[in-house]
């Protein structure tokens, strides 16, 4: 028996604000709304996460996740924080979701926590010309 964390990270593409990383050509939206949800037959778990400065989510179920496999579950950024500028979806499409992959297990104080990422979620402007400045 254990509960799942997910970590993950949401970019903009294409503007260039706080903490851009040229190399890859995005920034980290922060405060970003990460939702993880795990569905088997009837049985259905939901639970939320934000990005923080750095674009980084982590998301932590308080229950245990014994009745779900990996392959049950998915992660979806719904949104981005800033519709107007760096709104469009590009990296996975919002209705897809992400899928989990293992990292590993870590012992928390009150149990076994199993560690899975869902990667990268990318978010772009309809027109790089309209990114907005930061």
């Amino acid at each position: 028996n254990f509960t799942i964390g997910v970590v993950g990270a949401v970019w903009c593409k294409n503007c260039r604000y706080a903490g851009y990383l040229p190399s890859k050509n995005v920034a980290p939206l922060p405060n970003a709304a990460a939702l993880l949800r795990c569905r088997r037959g009837r049985q259905a778990m939901s639970a939320w996460g934000t990005t923080d400065a750095r674009g980084y989510f982590m998301i932590q179920t308080a229950e245990q996740a014994v009745p779900f496999a990996s392959t049950d579950c998915a992660v979806y950024v719904p949104r981005s924080p800033r519709r107007g500028a760096c709104g469009v979806a590009v990296l996975p499409r919002r209705i897809k979701g992400s899928p989990l992959r293992f990292r590993e297990y870590v012992t928390r104080p009150d149990g076994l926590q199993a560690i899975y990422t869902a990667g990268n979620f990318v978010f772009g402007p309809r027109d790089p010309a309209k990114c907005g400045l930061q």
